[in-house]
């Protein structure tokens, strides 16, 4: 019997375009990684819980955008925030 992937999940055929990843104080705060599908383009993020360092990364999204120029816009903002907060982010 074939599975169905689950709705909003990403395809494995997309092509991933970036990944930023945020640390303050040298632990990890978000990871977020850009997946173009051509018809659309997908912004996954881990975000670690303060305080927390055993849990789990909670995964808010996927986030869908119609193309690569939405999604990286939504990432440079969240960058910036990010920077705002005191959080070195670099390429991964």
């Amino acid at each position: 019997m074939n599975e169905e992937p689950a709705a909003g999940a990403p395809s494995p055929a997309g092509r991933e375009l970036f990944i930023r990843h945020a640390r303050r104080d040298g632990r990890s705060v978000a990871i977020m990684r850009a997946v173009d599908y051509g018809d659309s383009c997908i912004v996954e993020a881990e975000i670690f819980p303060p305080g927390k360092p055993d849990t789990a990364p909670l995964r808010p999204g996927p986030y869908t955008f119609g193309d690569t120029r939405e999604a990286t816009n939504f990432v440079t903002e969240a960058v910036e925030a990010l920077m705002y907060l005191g959080c070195d982010v670099q390429a991964a």
